[in-house]
């Protein structure tokens, strides 16, 4: 397990002396939104990887065949396209760059994926791995499959069977408004919202299933009239950044007085735009929170808090660190910047350090691991002791849903790796 001291941060920034750059850094891509009306979920995954980036450099960087060599992330803004996505592909191989990172929007992740696929076919010499922190659409891990990508995030199936496992027991639940982006992802959403619903709760009535532009509504208030207008106890969304930000925000000023199930409820400014409209009736799933109650994530999270101090800066995601120690891991086990070694390794891969219980299912690519349900609540109320963003509102632990339950079959047809 690797614990960090309290001297990490001040020894991760320090300037590094000329004789200590040799070897080369190994050098990550990190293809994202860093501009547009997602700016700010691309930013929040830059703290957490720089975060995560510091604590292997920290500790010496990963030592290879050759010596120990630094990670070093190269940041390239995709603008939320597919298109501009496919271009970066490009410029990071042109880089020689062996390792992409990847996830705010799944459109872009099966592009990557098949970009990807490609050049490695036709660039035997060069081939890149693909990690992808947050792109949950199921089709990436079933029939996109791919050996060169592996998923850390949950699926948004995974997500839902956990929040169904949380709604099936709630007896206020009788009639649910479903709403969503209008691409891949947020279809797939609403798709199995459906279907779970049937199968755990058939009592309930979907009084809609409505979509919007990804990225473009700067307005929620008529779709939150239309929630007060169904009759809707219940909101079932996948919306992520400013599109869950600013519903949540009308749904609060248009008097929703029901529950939302959420999957990214619980930060980017959620929180703080539904206040006290919000307590007991927001709830949001990963793979832990800041109330979850596991102290060695809770001393990363400390950590991640002197690094960026700031309320606005208030988002930690276990995953990312998972992912990147799990590289770095994998990176040592291969001995060299090698994309098919490094994928040999990460496939089957179980990681158990700071509380993590991860298994990189190999028939997939698929990481396999528990989810929290939480709920939100005002801080210093019950188990909730750290608040988010400085909101004053935290959330606390509803239901924790074990691996086993969230192992959903794959029909992915995994291509062999070269050797």
């Amino acid at each position: 397990m690797w614990i960090v001291g309290l001297g990490w941060i001040v020894a991760a920034m320090a300037a590094v002396p000329a004789a200590a750059q040799e070897p080369p850094p190994v050098r990550i891509a990190v293809i994202e939104a860093m501009s547009g009306p997602f700016a700010n979920t691309g930013e929040a995954i830059m703290r957490n990887l720089r975060f995560a980036v510091a604590r292997v450099n920290a500790r010496g960087g990963v030592k290879l065949a050759d010596g120990r060599h630094r990670l070093e992330l190269v940041p390239l803004d995709s603008k939320n396209q597919v298109d501009e996505a496919l271009l970066l592909l490009r410029s990071v191989a042109d880089q020689s760059i062996r390792i992409v990172m990847q996830g705010n929007s799944s459109a872009v992740a099966a592009g990557l994926i098949d970009g990807v696929n490609r050049h490695n076919q036709r660039n035997p010499g060069q081939r890149i791995v693909f990690l992808n922190y947050s792109a949950v659409d199921p089709a990436l891990t079933n029939e996109k499959c791919s050996p060169w990508h592996f998923r850390f995030d949950a699926s948004s199936d995974m997500r839902l069977a956990a929040l169904t496992e949380v709604l099936k027991r709630d007896a206020a639940v009788r009639k649910a408004y479903l709403i969503n982006q209008d691409y891949s992802f947020g279809h797939q959403v609403a798709q199995s919202a459906r279907a779970m619903l049937r199968a755990k709760r058939p009592d309930v009535q979907i009084v809609a299933d409505e979509f919007h532009p990804i990225g473009k509504v700067k307005d929620f208030a008529p779709y939150a009239a239309k929630i007060v207008a169904s009759g809707a106890d219940t909101v079932i969304t996948g919306n992520w950044g400013n599109d869950l930000t600013l519903l949540v925000k009308a749904a609060r000023e248009a008097g929703v007085k029901g529950s939302f199930y959420t999957f990214y409820g619980n930060a980017l400014g959620a929180p703080a735009a539904l206040a006290d409209a919000g307590v007991g009736k927001v709830r949001a799933v990963a793979e832990w929170h800041y109330n979850a109650g596991e102290p060695d994530m809770d001393r990363a999270y400390d950590d991640y808090r002197k690094m960026f101090p700031r309320p606005s800066d208030d988002y930690l995601n276990a995953r990312m660190l998972h992912m990147t120690d799990m590289l770095a891991a994998a990176l040592e086990q291969a001995g060299a910047v090698d994309a098919a070694a490094v994928a040999r390794r990460l496939s089957g891969m179980r990681w158990t350090a700071e509380g993590a219980d991860l298994w990189m299912r190999p028939d997939d690519h698929q990481a396999i691991k528990p989810l929290y349900v939480f709920t939100m609540q005002k801080a210093g109320q019950g188990a909730v002791r750290r608040d988010v963003e400085g909101s004053g509102y935290g959330f606390e632990t509803t239901l924790k849903v074990p691996a086993a339950d969230l192992a959903l079959p794959t029909t992915c047809k995994m291509a062999k790796l070269p050797d």
